[in-house]
């Protein structure tokens, strides 16, 4: 007589089969969670990268165990600035450069001409490799405090079928990295190539699995670069790390407000200064508008920096609710130094440097604008404005035009609140400059 297995389910005599007991004795106890009050922290402190703008944007410094991914375009700088940090960090401690698209003798020519000081160099270790578990081999071997993986879609693992850069392969390799680097309590930095539209390339759960996504912005023609952090599990959000491009690398910018000031003696009608804020950083932005009659049925709009129906809600809360003709109209806004100022703060400057331009009246250079603008014509007010006083004070501006809001503290700054876009601009250009 046969009968199947209960435990196994393979069939075999009746006499051969085991019957389970009536009662499973009960698991161990084992606790798999634990209240938040018996975590015992550690006390770790901190990691300087040597660059004081990215350890703003880190949160205060690197995470040990931490797994940081890195974008942006192909030449604006990424290897560049982690190369850099390392010359920061070596000098305490080991660091591991797995340079998986470039030759070790062409990492070291880049290391000459950042001017990485050779006597540091014996504690930087050059890994150029692609193979994944030849990666973390070295990387249990060497037990380094921070290693830099450049980059993720140049590995593979030999275990899966699919081509490097594959989704597959990006999310196996990430996935292991990140094991490692909470197991070993190493901070990891992974480069990540990025699509033609911006993002980071591979599945989006990459940027999931990691704990800070960064992103490396710029006009790889200009000088300056941005890291922006869009995710970050130890600090803020959105906070921004301003750097110059030089022959010998990247260096950092002190005052980051000066580089997207134009010349403030030159007045010029259709510019505007506004107080932008990136995260918890305000920057003082000058932007530049321009109305011309069009030529075209359809007038042309065109934004740099500005969000694009940003722009157009201005255009039409000033045609509507001001009574400017702007439907006939060519209108062009621009942010110097071409960054990107998306946030509801920035409307009231654009609707007054459109207003400027179209009166062909400047502005007073010594005056920031600071507001949103509703689609009734209200001048809303905005967050973060205390900072943002500070920091026009701080570059020597004397008037604020600012929605009406309470103010905590006095500043050197004459401060002219208003409640509506009309009254902001008949504010703004009844100021006139002395000589």
């Amino acid at each position: 007589m046969y009968g199947r297995c209960p435990s196994c389910g393979q069939w075999g005599s009746l006499d051969e089969v085991v019957a389970l007991p009536a009662e499973r004795s009960p698991a161990p106890d084992r606790r798999a969670a634990v209240r938040l009050d018996e975590v015992v922290e550690d006390g770790q402190i901190r990691l300087s990268s040597g660059y004081q703008e990215l350890d703003r944007v880190l949160g205060g410094g690197i995470v040990r165990g931490s797994l940081v991914l890195m974008g942006g375009e192909p030449g604006i700088g990424k290897s560049t600035l982690l190369l850099g940090m390392t010359q920061g960090l070596m000098g305490r401690f080991p660091v591991l450069y797995v340079c998986a698209e470039e030759s070790a003798q062409q990492v070291k020519l880049r290391s000459h001409r950042l001017g990485i000081d050779p006597d540091l160099a014996q504690n930087l270790y050059l890994l150029p490799e692609t193979d994944l578990d030849v990666i973390l081999q070295e990387l249990s071997r060497l037990a380094p405090v921070v290693a830099i993986i450049d980059s993720i879609q140049a590995l593979y693992c030999s275990s899966l079928s699919g081509a490097p850069g594959s989704v597959s392969q990006v999310r196996e390799c990430t996935a292991a990295l990140m094991r490692l680097a909470k197991r070993q309590n190493s901070a990891l930095f992974i480069v990540g190539h990025v699509t033609k539209e911006g993002a980071i390339a591979g599945p989006k759960v990459l940027e999931h699995l990691v704990d800070t996504v960064l992103y490396f912005e710029g006009d790889r023609f200009a000088t300056h670069r941005l890291l922006r952090s869009v995710k970050n599990r130890f600090g803020a959000t959105q906070e921004v790390g301003v750097f110059e491009m030089v022959d010998c690398g990247l260096i950092e910018v002190t005052n980051p407000s000066a580089l997207f000031l134009g010349n403030q003696a030159d007045q010029t009608p259709g510019t505007a200064t506004i107080v932008a804020c990136e995260g918890t950083r305000p920057l003082v932005v000058e932007l530049q508008a321009l109305v011309s009659p069009t030529s075209y049925a359809s007038p042309r709009r065109t934004t740099t920096g500005i969000e694009t129906n940003r722009f157009l809600q201005i255009l039409a809360v000033l045609e509507k609710r001001v009574g400017i003709p702007l439907s006939k109209l060519d209108a062009y806004v621009a942010s110097v130094g071409g960054l990107n100022v998306s946030e509801p703060a920035v409307d009231l400057g654009v609707a007054i440097a459109v207003v400027s331009s179209f009166r062909d009246r400047p502005l007073d250079s010594r005056t920031v604008l600071i507001g949103e603008v509703g689609l009734g014509g209200q001048v809303r007010p905005v967050s973060q404005l205390e900072q943002r006083l500070k920091e026009a004070t701080k570059l020597g501006f004397r008037r604020a035009v600012i929605p009406e809001m309470p103010i905590l503290q006095s500043y050197e700054l004459e401060l002219i609140p208003v409640t509506r876009v009309i009254d902001a601009i008949q504010a703004a250009l009844s100021v006139t400059n002395k000589k």
